[in-house]
């Protein structure tokens, strides 16, 4: 039988060879370092037999995410073992996957098991792996299961089995006297796991639904070298440290209280200032590229969103609907159906096709309480949004356009760790797609093309479409790794469909438009958290919420001081003040604190020169200038990235 390697490598090998075996005939080192093995495309076990020609690839836990991913895997298995070890009965299993940066296992306990006690199940964990158990897989009937599970009085495991469909594989993993449910893939022992870290734990409710029981779910982390793990200990204080409500709440830029709710926070002065110019930013942008601006409201009749097709696939993550009069009505998700009318308010030709609405919309989503966090997840958003019409011919040069926009503000805000992502159906989950096969085989080949046509590097990602149509999303490396998706631009064929859209061709027909959906900064809520996040709340100059701190040394110098406000002021730089009756180093310090581009420090010397003593966020004591000369250098400063 032959296998092609991921370097086109061709290896003639036994029928039936297992994975691990595979690796062993390329290189020993390579079979060491082996957590699973990719077979035409999909993850498998290393213990997987290759029973025909194969596209193979062995994953380690350095070259890939799932090879990672095995690796964390079989660690939250060990994990569940030693917590087993250690509380016995009092402890019931759920379950326990690897995420993107590590893993975690759910369980229920009698009494939450406090942090203080990690320790002791890090020891645990590390006698298991020491004791380099053997890892194996084996498969159970579904009554056979079943029994196992209720035997073991695993009622979690037992209700996921009863779910499984019919004549589905039930494999299990035993370690020693441990034994799981699990789908895998895992390492082939214990002792293939090197360093280990309990991260935290938190409450979390069984299969995420809130009417469930609340289970103590534990997050931990681990590596094949202990410098690996301690570079990702360091990652994680910085993310600490960079945390966007740690620093909002330092900086004064938002604000949360109980009596408003959760999910909706409140821009302080200094976070509408930033949020103000970035709206300001991307208007004038949209402008000059023929956009017109509407506004719409965040209330609507039901009806709008059953003819839009919202309803039925996007019902559980709007909010209750409120009955007024005659009117069912509800706060809206998205704007989309109101453009759609605003299209439609007016007779059109293809010649004033393509139509870009645009707006800045408030939409409302019904996060689960959970799931907010600050400024990047919440419950009320603003959006910017837009909706594009266009003709057939008009999809490429306009999709290009759209590109050719998000990557000028990648390039303003300095953004270069991103990537492309074409986001398309799930074939074998069609009930959260609109049900028109023709209409998706259009729109995602398409969008395919006219990706591959402009030269955008991309990669596919099945189940990530809208419900309407494929997209293509840019997503971004945060400053603490997480991938996080900011803009996004849609190819619809759906809504000028379902809310009979027209425009008169140049045939003196009816024709139907395409849409496009866009959002450049995504919500200005997440795109805040993202930059707070990249600049540790120190923003470039343009976007500060304060320019420039005047520190003058003793009260005689406050005079002075106001005269220099007042010519920054007419040149619209946002100054403050600082004329507390406190030590000139106590208020550079508290300035330094609060991320101020520029300290102008004023004294005698500078009274009598008429000038100002420049200290730099960046660049620390610049001396002394002239006070027209800083004027200009920092309005030049401004003025240069805002074009």
């Amino acid at each position: 039988m032959k296998v092609i390697l991921k370097d086109g490598t061709a290896m003639e090998v036994e029928k039936g060879i297992s994975i691990l075996d595979l690796a062993k005939k390329i290189s020993e080192g390579l079979a060491r370092n082996a957590t699973c093995g990719r077979v035409n495309g999909e993850v498998k076990d290393l213990r997987y037999n290759i029973i025909e020609d194969a596209e193979v690839e062995i994953l380690t836990f350095d070259n890939s995410e799932d090879g990672k991913k095995a690796y964390w895997h079989t660690t939250s298995h060990i994990m569940a073992q030693a917590i087993k070890r250690i509380y016995g009965n009092d402890i019931k299993l759920a379950i326990g996957p690897s995420i993107d940066e590590g893993f975690y296992y759910d369980f229920d306990v009698k009494e939450n098991i406090s942090s203080e006690d990690f320790e002791k199940i890090e020891a645990e964990m590390k006698k298991i792996i020491k004791e380099d158990l053997p890892i194996e897989r084996y498969t159970l009937s579904r009554e056979e299961a079943i029994k196992f599970e209720k035997e073991q009085g695993e009622d979690y495991k037992v209700e996921l089995i009863e779910e499984l469909p019919e004549g589905e594989e039930i494999s299990f993993y035993k370690q020693g006297e441990f034994t799981d449910l699990c789908a895998g893939p895992h390492l082939m022992s214990t002792g293939k796991v090197k360093s280990i870290k309990i991260l935290t734990s938190s409450g979390a409710y069984w299969r995420g639904n809130e009417h469930n029981k609340m289970l103590q779910r534990f997050y931990g982390v681990s590596f094949p070298k202990a410098s690996q793990l301690e570079e990702h200990m360091q990652k994680l204080e910085d993310a600490k440290q960079r945390d966007h409500r740690k620093i909002g709440k330092q900086l004064d830029l938002f604000m949360t209280h109980e009596l408003v709710g959760s999910g909706l926070p409140m821009y302080l002065p200094n976070g509408a200032t930033i949020r103000r110019l970035l709206e300001q930013y991307i208007l004038n942008k949209e402008v000059k590229l023929g956009y017109k601006h509407v506004y719409t409201p965040s209330l609507a009749n039901v009806a709008l969103y059953k003819t839009s097709g919202h309803w039925d696939h996007y019902k559980d993550d709007m909010f209750p609907v409120m009955k007024m009069d005659n009117e069912e009505m509800v706060l809206r998700p998205m704007n989309c159906p109101h453009h759609m009318l605003i299209y439609k308010n007016a007779m059109h030709s293809y010649r004033d096709l393509p139509i870009r609405i645009g707006e800045l919309a408030h939409d409302f989503r019904y996060e689960a309480s959970g799931s907010v966090c600050g400024l990047e997840r919440v419950r009320e958003m603003c959006q910017n949004d837009a909706h594009i019409f266009v003709t057939p011919e008009q999809i490429k040069p306009v999709f290009g356009e759209v590109v050719n926009l998000i990557l000028a503000v990648y390039k303003d805000f300095g953004f270069k760790d991103y990537t492309f992502r074409l986001s398309l159906r799930d074939k074998e989950n069609k009930e959260k797609y609109f049900d028109d096969d023709e209409m998706w085989e259009n729109a995602e080949s398409q969008l395919r093309q006219i990706l591959t046509e402009l030269n955008i590097d991309f990669y596919e990602a099945k189940g990530e479409a809208a419900f309407y149509g494929p997209k293509l999303d840019v997503q971004i490396k945060t400053a603490i790794g997480h991938d996080v998706t900011i803009s996004t631009c849609q190819l619809d064929f759906l809504l000028p469909q379902r809310f009979e859209l027209e425009y008169i061709g140049e045939d003196g027909k009816a024709h139907r438009p395409i849409v496009i959906h866009r959002a450049i900064l995504g919500t200005f809520d997440r795109f805040i958290s993202f930059l707070i996040e990249e600049t540790k709340g120190a923003f470039p100059t343009w976007l500060a919420p304060v320019q420039v701190k005047l520190l003058p040394i003793a009260d005689a110098h406050v005079e002075y001081a106001k005269k220099v406000k007042d010519k920054l002021e007419e040149k619209n730089i946002r100054v403050e003040l600082d004329d507390r009756n406190e030590k000139i180093g106590y208020k550079i310090r508290e300035a330094q604190l609060q991320k101020v581009p520029y300290m102008l420090v004023l004294g005698d010397k500078e009274i009598e020169s008429n000038a100002v003593g420049v200290r730099s966020r960046k660049d620390g004591d610049i001396g002394a200038m002239n006070v027209d000369e800083f004027v200009s250098k920092i309005v030049e400063e401004v003025e240069n990235f805002s074009k």
